[in-house]
């Protein structure tokens, strides 16, 4: 199994790097963020599973360990 880490940067699909989207056309699962908009997530295939961990100030909606279970 690989594990890739993307960062979706400022949210503003302009700016996803060649790599990344490399990285997304091949996966079968992406664990993803509110910064993962839905331009963003396009790039992985639909049969990819999307699972929202989103974290953000004051707001958890997976604890860093069940996102460490998931990765």
């Amino acid at each position: 199994m690989v594990v890739y880490l993307i960062g979706a940067g400022p949210g503003d699909a302009d700016l996803i790097t060649l790599k990344a989207v490399k990285a997304l056309n091949k996966a079968d699962v992406v664990l993803y963020d509110y910064l993962a908009n839905e331009e963003i997530l396009a790039h992985a295939p639909e049969t990819a599973e999307r699972i929202y961990v989103g974290k953000k100030a004051g707001e958890h909606y997976k604890t860093q360990d069940e996102i460490n279970e998931l990765i």
